[in-house]
């Protein structure tokens, strides 16, 4: 391929990343740091936790997300008496065709945001184990598949625990990073109020020209093909052991955590605009990442997260010899 027919390809993908950004900075002001995270976890084809409190813009980011992909949206609000059927889908008796015909559940949006997750059974919480992992469901030995673009926003309250049930390592594992979007400052709820002026409760302020499925899996396929050189896939493995062997971490990284951390760091670049990752970027989702996945305290992440990073060699690469 020549390079006059790369160029338009680049812009294109570049036309559409500001598009995805923009919109989901217009729907959650001021947090910019929090969608870049955002943004390259739908481009690494992960899943989202957004550990926070009510009422701070998870349902509106959810929203904003589907529309800018030109995708369908569906919520679950999760609570103790929800069955998996109901996010899978069931197979119901037909009387007219006198057959089985299977009714599709939320699962089968491109954008699913499953509100208060850990307020549902295990039983049900498992129903999404395997249309996290494999983008399917099988619903009575019959497997059917979910959109290409199939993305998770999972939510729950870290203050409310009464009646919860904590989500088990094996579906934290699901989810490629953990984010806390935290209050917006004062400048930007006072931007959020005058919006609100003259707009109905649910009617949508920002017009969002989506970008299409097709798109966004080129995006996603180009992510894919990041480069990741060997001195930078050995500082990965190096610190996933060092997670390993910390003292405070009781479960390591698993081999599908660096994976995913690595996939997470190839979408970093391409943020950045560079074909390759550097450590820079393997640091950048680090938190997030392993937030998720190590199974420690909220209050203590932060510093075993440092530690972890301070407790490796940063790979520092040879300067070009000059001709």
């Amino acid at each position: 391929m020549t390079e006059a027919t790369e160029a338009p390809l680049v812009d294109a993908d570049r036309q559409a990343v500001e598009a995805i950004r923009s919109a989901l900075n217009a729907a959650l002001r001021g947090k910019t740091d929090v969608i870049e995270h955002v943004l390259a976890c739908l481009l690494a084809r992960g899943h989202l936790l957004i550990e926070d409190l009510p009422g701070l813009g998870k349902t509106t980011l959810a929203k904003a997300m589907a529309r800018v992909i030109g995708g369908r949206f569906a919520r679950v609000q999760c609570t103790p008496d929800l069955l998996p059927g109901d996010i899978t889908g069931f197979r119901v008796f037909d009387q007219k065709t006198r057959e089985f015909e299977f009714l599709p559940g939320p699962v089968f949006a491109d954008v699913l945001l499953a509100d208060e997750i850990n307020r549902a059974t295990p039983r049900t919480q498992s129903a999404l184990l395997e249309a996290m992992a494999e983008r399917q469901v099988t619903v009575d030995s019959v497997r059917h598949v979910l959109s290409g673009t199939f993305f998770v926003i999972a939510t729950q309250n870290p203050v409310e625990q009464h009646g919860t049930y904590p989500l088990p390592e094996a579906q934290l594992d699901r989810f490629a990073m953990k984010l806390r979007i935290g209050y917006p400052g004062r400048l930007d709820e006072l931007a959020m109020l005058a919006a609100a002026v003259g707009s109905g409760e649910d009617q949508e302020t920002t017009p969002i020209e989506p970008i299409g499925h097709g798109r966004l899996r080129g995006l996603q396929e180009h992510v894919a093909g990041v480069a990741v050189g060997p001195m930078v896939a050995e500082y990965l493995v190096d610190l996933a052991a060092a997670t390993r062997g910390h003292r405070q971490v009781t479960l390591g990284l698993s081999p599908r955590g660096l994976l995913t951390w690595q996939r997470l760091a190839q979408a970093q670049a391409f943020l950045d605009g560079r074909a390759f990752v550097t450590p820079d970027d393997v640091q950048a989702v680090a938190r997030p990442v392993l937030d998720v996945r190590l199974g420690v305290e909220p209050e203590a992440a932060s510093r075993v997260v440092s530690e972890v990073l301070d407790s490796v060699p940063v790979p520092v690469y040879p300067k070009a010899r000059r001709a």
